[in-house]
C-alpha cells in the first residue's frame, strides 16, 4: 500500500482488529488512538477524543483536527479507514501490538516529504509534555476502579517511564535504562535523534520502524495521561 501525505479534511486511520478488542489509530496524528470491543465502537471512541487530542496538536504548533465526522465542506474532517490489520494477544490485552504494513518503509517515499518527520516527532514531544501536565495537575491518589484497582498518579507515570527504554530498543537505541528523571529525559532526546535520522526502517526483524515507534510511544503517553485526568475526577 502506498502511503500519502496528510490531506485536509481527511483523518486517515487503520484498524487493528483482535478477537476481543479493536484499536483505531490515526496515521498522521501520533498518539491519537482508541479501543473498544468492536470496530464500530472503537471508531466512535476515536472520533469522540478529537477535543482531547486538540491541545496536543496545538502544543506541537499545528492546527488541531476538529469536528471529526462532519463533512469536509462543513469545515470538519471525515475518517478514512485505509487499512485493517489482524490483532494479536497484545491487542486483546489492551495495547496496540501490530506494526501495520504501511509503516514498513519507514520515513521513505512521498509520505514523508515536506517536514513530515519533524511534524510527527513534534507531536510525540507534545504527548510527553501533555502527560507531565496531567501528572502535575492531578492529586497523588486517583479514584479506584469498581473493584478497587488502578495505580495512583506517580505509579502511572513510573509505568510509562519504565516501559520507554524497551520501546527505545525496538526503535534501535541501545544503552542502559535511566535511573532518574534527568536520565530519562536524556534518553528521550537521544531517541528523538535516532527517530529523525536516516530512513527510519525497522532496525531488526523484531524492531519497530520509526513511524510506528513514534505512534506507539505517543499513544502510551496520552492513553495514561487521559487515564490520570479521568481518574482524578471525584
Amino acid at each position: 500500500m502506498t502511503r500519502t501525505s496528510p490531506s485536509p479534511g481527511v483523518l486517515r486511520v487503520y484498524c487493528e482488529e483482535g478477537a476481543r478488542r479493536t484499536f483505531v489509530m490515526a496515521l498522521d496524528w501520533p498518539g491519537w488512538g482508541r479501543a473498544a470491543r468492536t470496530t464500530e465502537a472503537a471508531l466512535e471512541a476515536f472520533e469522540a477524543y478529537a477535543p482531547r487530542y486538540a491541545p496536543v496538536a496545538t502544543a506541537a504548533g499545528l492546527d488541531p483536527p476538529a469536528r471529526v465526522g462532519a463533512g469536509a465542506g462543513e469545515g470538519g474532517f471525515t475518517v478514512d479507514v485505509v487499512a485493517r490489520v489482524p490483532g494479536n494477544a497484545t491487542t486483546d490485552y489492551g495495547a496496540p501490538g501490530v506494526v501495520p504494513p504501511l509503516d514498513a518503509d519507514g520515513w521513505t517515499g512521498d509520505a514523508w516529504r515536506d517536514g513530515e518527520v519533524q511534524r510527527a516527532t513534534a507531536l510525540l514531544e507534545a504527548a510527553w509534555a501533555y502527560l507531565d501536565q496531567a501528572v502535575a495537575a492531578a492529586p497523588a491518589s486517583l479514584r479506584k476502579g469498581p473493584r478497587g484497582g488502578g495505580r495512583d498518579r506517580d505509579a502511572v507515570l513510573e509505568h510509562v517511564l519504565s516501559t520507554e527504554p524497551a520501546y527505545a530498543r525496538k526503535a534501535g537505541l541501545r544503552g542502559p535504562a535511566p535511573t532518574d528523571r534527568a536520565g530519562h529525559d536524556a534518553l528521550r532526546a537521544e531517541l528523538l535523534t535516532v527517530l529523525r535520522a536516516g530512513e527510519g526502517r525497522a532496525p531488526a526483524a523484531s524492531g519497530w520502524p520509526a513511524p510506528y515507534a513514534v505512534r506507539r510511544l505517543a499513544w502510551h503517553a496520552l492513553d495514561h495521561a487521559w487515564e490520570i485526568e479521568d481518574r482524578a475526577q471525584p
